[in-house]
Formats: C-alpha cells, structure tokens, sequence
C-alpha cells in the first residue's frame, strides 16, 4: 500500500490518517504520538505535517457502493 494521505479519516489534511493507514496502527495512536512528539520537540512537528501535507498525494476517495436515487428518490 503506497503512502498517501487518507480521504475518509482525516481531521486536518488526512496525514495522520493516511499514516495510520500505511504503518496498520490506528489514527488515533498516530495522532497521539504526533501531539507528543510536537511537544517534546518544540513544535518542529507542525513543520514535519506541513511537509507531508505538501508532498503526499490525496488517496482516491472510496467507490460508492449505493445509489444516491435509491435511498433518496427526491435526488432523481
């Protein structure tokens, strides 16, 4: 699985998520883990989800599996 940011479990920009992704861990340890390692580094990990921000790519958001219509038959 290449690493790409996540488009359903994002808060921000979907770094964590995609991360959390990548690695198998869930999203809310990366996020913990990204909160403490900004702490204890004197914020350099703003810096660090800036960059990632900027160089991973987007994942393609997940196929539909219903149709809008069906559910919702005003939406025709």
């Amino acid at each position: 699985m290449p690493l790409h940011r996540s488009s359903t479990d994002s808060e921000i920009a979907g770094v964590c998520g995609g991360l959390a992704e990548y690695l198998g861990w869930s999203s809310g340890r990366v996020r913990l883990v990204w909160v403490l390692a900004t702490l204890f580094t004197a914020f350099a990990g703003v810096i660090v989800y800036l960059v990632l921000w900027f160089l991973m790519p987007l994942a393609e958001p997940p196929a539909q599996r219903y149709s809008d219509t069906y559910y919702q038959p005003w939406k025709r």
